[in-house]
């Protein structure tokens, strides 16, 4: 909790949960490094509660402060997330209010508001502050703020949004059609045009505009009201102004003509407010329309989801909806469907097409043992797979918690829209009393209509709907396309900054190579074939556990399907040297050099082959039979399909690439060289992996660490940006800013290109964003802009600026 003290008058309490601590040593450590922060007066760490109480003057601390604090000392706080569903905003201004508020509560380290996605993200201590509390501070703001959970389905809220603009809207233009009309009869060129009596009536054109503009046009003018309240001005004060300004001078004329000869019409702009309104509303509702094309990414990735599944349950096969299922299920997948959920093939052999988690359209064989992931679609086999991830836990989940959390972040080139939007209003205001006194005491004197109209221009044109827009837009596109290739960004931030790369490290096993070795070389002795040399040799290493001895036994089964294995006996594990076993009667040797020269095996005539395979960064191994040497099998970890091409892309991208690895200098420069990379550091260890990015990172450029096991996962949080390759570890994948999920290295470049596409998009909205309202103000002042046209233009573009982003989803890599 976070109170006032009472002692001093700006002396505040917070109450922090704290993880992490052991014993009494690491209270009076977090007591002491809290006791010499600014500001505090005050600390006392409870470990039995694991607690710390602060007493602080929040003009010179705050929890944030605090919580780094603590972090800094090796310990952690309980922090809790809430994601919430707001409703009332209109443009950046609200969200930055809304904001603003939220972040100032006790308790509250960050909070996130999404005018895009109209969303909010809240980062919060526990037991500091309440969902309750938030939800009403946010109503104390004049908005409505509902727990994600609790929310309806956000598509239903979006249609039924749609649907109330789209009424508002069209019953504001049928009130404003007869007012248009009148309009119309003004104009010299338009005399020719027939205009019923009444329409130029004023009592007709106040019945008619009266409910255009405080009943469909009330909600600017609550915005107004509760902007102004809580000190700060948005786009529905500017809206209110304009309108307002038109309609009661109208109504003061109105007034004014009673008495008057009918006869002689009265010039009136209840026009100007209602069609102002409307082409506003208009715009609001194409607005929205839009924004919901813009998370179809998300929509498109929950409707992967299978919606039931076949499960065994006390023998018999039950349909059952996937929410229901659990873990070690066996769950039954027939051909043709999707799997349910993730898990391991128990039983059955069929292709499984990938494509939507990994953007690969080859299907995959899957066997017995295999991993399956929920979603993709089983080929022509039927499958029993025991359920291992359910819910919240399975692959598609994740990716699209990671979808939804980067389209709802904020990248940093955002903080430039906020920063002007919250001081925009005030000077445009500014700007339109100016405008007024210039035309009304010094171009038209006394002609109060005339200034009154160009300052009506100036508000309404001068609106920042589309700078609020601009970047949250772009960012949901952006990651969303990202998304539909297998790349997950993280967060908007890390959207942002990987098109900054200027160097890709890459890791060899399992990054630029496949991770698994394969047999790639069979050289018989002569009088030996081949066939008999690989055959005598797979049955042998049959009977190992190594991973090389598996490559030779799976090489030699695809290279003789026909032919069956002969049996061995005897098997003995040689450590360091090899194995051996007799097949056939006879006695075989599989192994190094060592062993042949400690068994009397003669094997000069072999070793310079063997020196051209180690040179190529192959493992070779000897194999004698009954004390002759019979030939040589040689295994690989090969570099994947795509390797080069992807090396090749990025170096004609303009990026360095280098390789990392804990092999040894040849085989590392031998696999290198295959993938056209031209620098290695080899032989380096698992812990050194981070040490050499910081050296790289000492050189002023910005570094993409790229990885996909657990001794990687250091390197990956140290470099600028992380890169997880989807098909290796959770760990990996969990310190990484940007997951990959294809094997693909195709993916770098791809998510780079996405990111420097994202970004030109952006630039592009705040270009126009802002060009639109520095050239608009001084042409409506001028008096080149009626209040309507200036209406129809903010409109225009706020839509523009997210029809523009939504380009980003139709781009191709």
């Amino acid at each position: 909790m976070e109170q006032n003290t009472g002692n001093r008058e700006n002396e505040h309490q917070a109450t922090l949960q704290i993880t992490g601590m052991t014993c009494a040593a690491c209270a009076t450590r977090i007591e002491k490094g809290l006791g010499r922060m600014e500001g505090v007066s005050s600390a006392n760490v409870n470990l039995a509660l694991e607690q710390a109480t602060v007493t602080y003057d929040p003009k010179q601390s705050d929890l944030r402060k605090m919580e780094e604090k603590i972090e800094s000392l090796g310990y952690g706080t309980m922090k809790e997330t809430m994601d919430f569903e707001i409703t009332g905003m209109t443009c950046a201004a609200c969200a930055t209010r809304i904001e603003k508020g939220l972040s100032r509560m006790p308790g509250i380290s960050q909070a996130n508001v999404n005018l895009a996605l109209e969303t909010a993200h809240v980062e919060y201590a526990a037991g500091m502050v309440t969902v309750k509390d938030m939800m009403k501070k946010v109503e104390q703001l004049g908005y409505k703020a509902l727990p994600k959970q609790e929310a309806k389905d956000s598509a239903e809220l979006r249609r039924q949004e749609i649907n109330h603009k789209r009424f508002k809207w069209m019953m504001a233009a049928i009130l404003s059609l007869p007012l248009l009309w009148a309009m119309v009869g003004h104009f010299s060129f338009t005399s020719w045009i027939p205009v019923p009596s009444l329409f130029m009536n004023p009592w007709f054109q106040l019945v008619l505009a009266t409910p255009v503009q405080f009943l469909i046009g009330g909600q600017f003018y609550v915005g107004a009201y509760k902007a102004l309240r809580n000190k700060s001005a948005n786009m529905d004060v500017l809206v209110a102004l304009g309108t307002s300004a038109a309609y009661f001078y109208s109504l003061y004329l109105t007034i004014r003509s009673i008495g008057m000869e009918m006869h002689h019409p009265v010039e009136m702009y209840y026009e100007t407010s209602s069609i102002l309104i409307t082409l506003i509303l208009v715009g609001k509702w194409f607005e929205a329309l839009a924004k919901g094309r813009s998370s179809e990414a998300i929509k498109s990735l929950m409707g992967l989801q299978a919606k039931t599944a076949l499960v065994l349950r006390d023998g018999q096969e039950v349909s059952i909806p996937v929410e229901d299922v659990e873990v070690g299920d066996t769950v039954i997948v027939k051909p043709g469907e999707k799997i349910p959920v993730d898990g391991k093939v128990l039983q059955g052999l069929s292709s499984v097409d990938e494509s939507m988690l990994t953007g690969e359209s080859l299907p995959v064989e899957k066997r017995e043992g295999d991993a399956v992931v929920g979603a993709t679609l089983n080929k022509n086999g039927m499958l029993r797979v025991q359920a291992t991830k359910v819910g919240s836990e399975t692959a598609l989940a994740q990716i699209i918690k990671v979808v939804e959390e980067a389209q709802g972040s904020k990248a940093p080139i955002q903080r430039i829209a906020d920063v002007i939007s919250g001081i925009f209003v005030p000077i445009v205001v500014g700007i339109a009393v100016v405008t007024f006194l210039i035309w009304y005491f010094g171009v038209e004197p006394g002609q109060f209509a005339s200034a009154l109209e160009k300052a009506i221009a100036v508000l309404v044109i001068a609106c920042p709907c589309a700078l609020g827009l601009a970047t949250p837009t772009s960012i949901m596109a952006g990651s969303g396309r990202a998304a539909e290739f297998g790349i997950l960004f993280k967060g908007g931030e890390h959207l942002e900054s990987a098109q900054a790369i200027e160097v890709v490290v890459l890791d060899k096993t399992g990054t630029v190579t496949s991770g698994k070795p394969v047999l790639t070389d069979v050289i018989p002795a002569p009088l030996m074939t081949e066939q008999s040399l690989l055959r005598t040799t797979a049955a042998v290493e049959r009977q190992s556990e190594h991973p090389l001895a598996d490559a030779i036994v799976a090489g030699a089964l695809d290279r003789s399907k026909s032919l069956p294995l002969p049996e061995a006996k005897d098997f003995e594990n040689l450590p360091g040297y090899g194995v051996s076993a007799r097949v056939d009667g006879r006695l075989v040797l599989v192994g190094t050099r060592k062993l042949m020269a400690e068994r009397g095996v003669p094997v000069e005539a072999a070793l310079n082959a063997m020196r051209q395979l180690e040179d190529a960064g192959k493992t070779a191994m000897l194999v004698a039979v009954d004390g002759k040497y019979a030939g040589m099998v040689a295994v690989a970890d090969t570099i994947k399909e795509t390797s080069r091409e992807a090396v090749s892309r990025l170096q004609e991208m303009g990026i360095e690439v280098i390789m990392i690895t804990g092999d040894n200098e040849r085989t590392a420069k031998a696999i290198a060289a295959q993938a056209g990379i031209h620098q290695v550091l080899a032989e380096v260890l698992p812990e050194g992996k981070a040490e050499e990015v910081k050296k790289l990172q000492q050189s002023g450029k910005r570094i993409a660490m790229v990885g996909d096991g657990i001794n990687d996962a250091p390197a990956l949080a140290t470099a600028d940006i992380g890169m997880a390759i989807g098909t290796g570890t959770d760990v990996a994948m969990e310190a990484a800013d940007v997951t990959l999920m294809r094997g693909d290295l195709n993916a770098i470049a791809d998510a780079i290109l996405m990111s420097r596409r994202t970004m030109g998009n952006i630039k592009q909205n705040l270009f126009w964003a802002l060009a639109y309202n520095t050239i608009g103000i001084p042409i409506a002042a001028i008096g080149f802009l009626a209040p309507w046209l200036a209406g129809a233009a903010m409109a225009f573009s706020s839509v523009s600026v997210v029809l523009n982003a939504l380009r980003l989803q139709r781009v191709k890599l």
